[in-house]
This record gives structure tokens, sequence and C-alpha cells, in this order.
């Protein structure tokens, strides 16, 4: 028998705070604004983990510029 694991399509808004080490007060501004992109489903937010690696990217792109 073989075993498969089940990797998680979505995130709750709580999660990705956990994730990128911030208050959930701070990441639900976050997506308020559109820096993180969500959808809604039902009363609850969902990101994508594409979305929340977006978000790093663009930051750590940018952080780059400034340093150069």
């Amino acid at each position: 028998m073989t075993t498969a694991t089940l990797h998680r399509k979505w995130h709750t808004t709580a999660e990705v705070a956990e994730m990128l080490g911030f208050s959930l007060s701070k990441t639900k501004m976050l997506v308020l604004t559109g820096e993180i992109r969500s959808v809604k489903i039902g009363r609850n937010r969902r990101i994508l983990p594409a979305w929340v690696d977006d978000y790093v990217n663009r930051y750590a792109d940018e952080s780059e510029r400034w340093s150069a």
C-alpha cells in the first residue's frame, strides 16, 4: 500500500501571518490593500502559496534594487 502526502492548497490569513512572522492585523491589512492576493470563499479569506511567494519575491527584488 502506498501512502500519499496531502499538501494544503490554500492558507488562512493566520497561517500566512505565522509563515511571514507578521502579526495577524498586519497580514490582514496587506490582504485588504491587495499587497497579498487572496480570494473570499464564503466569509473566509484564502491565500494560495504562490501568492505568498509572489509577495516575498516582490519585496526581495525591491530590497536588491535599493542595496545596489
